[in-house]
Parts: structure tokens; sequence; C-alpha cells
């Protein structure tokens, strides 16, 4: 099996605790797209918020944002996919946010909406590099659909909030989650082995002759499906449960090690 595409999540897996990209996974990265591979990335960010990083790597790619809900070419900026979340679920969602009381997120025209300022969305502007717009009550009566909600919670109150979301709108939203206590939430179907089969198809390439690197739960379809599923070092447990290789954390070049070493493998066979 030759592997032809390979996806990469960015926090925490291609990223390092610097939010950088290291030049051995850059260098890395740059062997395989020399080779023919197609590199891509699939992430929950926001398009805007990955797009720098697939300039620096000179991808010309349709990129995997909002895990799967927006796929965008990094330099053609052509819309391949765009699956938001139903404005009426999304509407009612949001009211249940408010009556609980929870911090909530809203991704519209890959802008980010906040009620207001506070501690989760000055972290999060950290994290993503990107600032958010404080629109007030307004943000509980949006007129367009969203591309995900993202809740936060205090994190003993984290599995408990994804529970009672999962059975309130059960049918009507997907929920995973990037970070601890980050909980996103998707139109039903929107994931990001989704994304990047449809993608590889696009290319004719078959899910088997797929590499997806991730750490965390909305990682966790790419990599049980994918013909190589790899988790960093630093990954959740469940995921490294499932995948077929472990390689070394984000801030060891675990995603170029994985890289190297597909490349070897694939050199071998070849001089055979």
């Amino acid at each position: 099996m030759k592997i032809k595409m390979i996806a990469s999540d960015m926090d925490d897996t291609l990223l390092n605790d610097e939010r950088k990209i290291s030049p051995r996974n850059q260098a890395a990265i740059q062997k395989a797209l020399a080779t023919g591979i197609v590199f891509t990335l699939a992430t929950g960010r926001m398009y805007r918020s990955i797009k720098p990083f697939a300039e620096q790597m000179g991808l010309d790619v349709p990129l995997i944002s909002y895990n799967g809900a927006l796929v965008k070419g990094s330099l053609s900026e052509k819309v391949y996919v765009c699956k938001p979340l139903q404005l009426e679920t999304a509407l009612a969602a949001l009211a249940y946010c408010k009556e609980k009381g929870y911090y909530v997120q809203v991704y519209v025209d890959d802008e980010l909406l906040v009620r207001e300022e506070n501690e989760y969305s000055r972290m999060y502007s950290r994290i993503s590099g990107i600032p958010t717009i404080a629109v007030g009550e307004a943000l509980y009566q949006i007129t367009k659909a969203p591309y995900k909600l993202l809740l936060m919670t205090e994190s003993k109150d984290f599995l408990a909030a994804w529970e009672d979301v999962a059975a309130r709108f059960a049918g009507r939203i997907d929920v995973t989650s990037s970070k601890d206590n980050f909980l996103e939430l998707m139109e039903p179907g929107v994931n990001k082995w989704v994304a990047v089969k449809e993608l590889a198809a696009g290319f004719d390439i078959k899910p088997e002759e797929i590499m997806c690197i991730g750490d965390s739960n909305n990682d966790l379809s790419m990599i049980t499906n994918a013909g190589i599923g790899v988790a960093v070092a630093n990954a959740k447990p469940q995921i490294q449960q499932a995948a077929k290789l472990i390689t070394a954390s984000n801030d060891n070049d675990g995603v170029a090690l994985a890289i190297e070493n597909i490349l070897v493998q694939q050199a071998e066979v070849k001089v055979q």
C-alpha cells in the first residue's frame, strides 16, 4: 500500500507548543510534496486561521477547516464543501447555552462572534490568532447559518455538558471536542474523515492510501478510518488506542517522524 495523501491536524499535532511549525516538520512536508504526495490540513480551526500556515508551507490544495464544514482552496479560495449548522438548530443551541450560562462562540462567514470579551475569548484568540467580535445579545439571534458553535465550560462541567448537549440535540447536532474544554457543535455528518475522504476522491486517491495524523477527539474519525492512522505521543488515550502508529509528540517533530518513515518505506519498495 502506497500513501498518496497525508492529512494532519494542527493544534497539538503539527504545531508545537509555541503554535509554530518546526523546521523539521516543514522540511518533511516539503519532501513529501516533492514525491507527489498530497498534503493538507484537517482542523477545527477557522479557514482564515490556517491559511497563513498553508502559505508558509507552499500548499496549493483545498484545506479542511471547521472539522470539515468548510473545505476551501489555500490559494484559489475556491469553496469545495460548505456544510454549516442549520440556522434553526444553531438558534436552539444558542438559546440552550444562554439558559445554561455557557460561554459560546459562533463562526459566521469566517468571523468569530462572542457575546463579550472574557478570559475564554482572550485565550482562544491567543491560540488561533484571530480577534473575536463582541456583539452582545445579538449573538443569540444570528441570521445566517454558522460553520460551527464552540461551547466552553469549566473542566469539572465538561463531560456533563457534552452528554447533555448530545442528548438534547440528538440527530440535529454532532458533538466533538478538540481540547479538554472545547465542545464543538457541528451539522450531523460533518467530521474530518468525511472531508478527507471526499477530498482524496477528487485526486483519485483511495481511503487506504491516506495517512491521517492527530491528537484529539475530533481526529478520531480520520485516525480510525485512514489507511494509516497516526497519533502523536501527546494524543488522548482513546486516540492512541485507535491509531495504527504512535509517533513522537507535537513538541518533538512527531509529524515529521511519521512522514519520514513513510517516505523511507516507499523509497525502499521502489528500489526493490
